[in-house]
Order: C-alpha cells, then sequence, then structure tokens
C-alpha cells in the first residue's frame, strides 16, 4: 500500500478501522458502521499490534464502502 492509502484492520470482534495520518504524520481512526465510516478514539491505534488483529489486503479493502 502507498503511504496515501489507508490502513485497514479487523478486531478478533469483528470491529473494521482503518489508520489515517495526516500530512505532519498524526493518526486519526475511522471505524465501519453499516455503511459510513465515523471518527473513532484515536487509542484504538494500539489495536492494530495485537495478534489477534487482522490487516486487510487490498482487494478486501476494496470491497468496504469508502
Amino acid at each position: 500500500m502507498s503511504v496515501d492509502e489507508p490502513e485497514v484492520y479487523r478486531t478478533e470482534s469483528g470491529t473494521i478501522f482503518r489508520l489515517l495520518r495526516s500530512d505532519e504524520g498524526r493518526p486519526s481512526i475511522e471505524l465501519l458502521r453499516s455503511t459510513i465510516w465515523e471518527s473513532g478514539p484515536v487509542g484504538m491505534v494500539g489495536l492494530r499490534l495485537a495478534a489477534t488483529t487482522t490487516r486487510l489486503s487490498k482487494n478486501q479493502v476494496a470491497a468496504l464502502p469508502l
């Protein structure tokens, strides 16, 4: 993935979130709620490192509403 593309993850419980970065590198989180992306707590950024969280492939991300 390029740096312009968000990193998208799925937690063990099924929550899908994406990590975005501002031009300054500041992270923000968006959660997929049904068919829309909503702002989420930046503290979720650490979930991407959990053993039970998986990073979605480019094809899986393409199938999500963006």
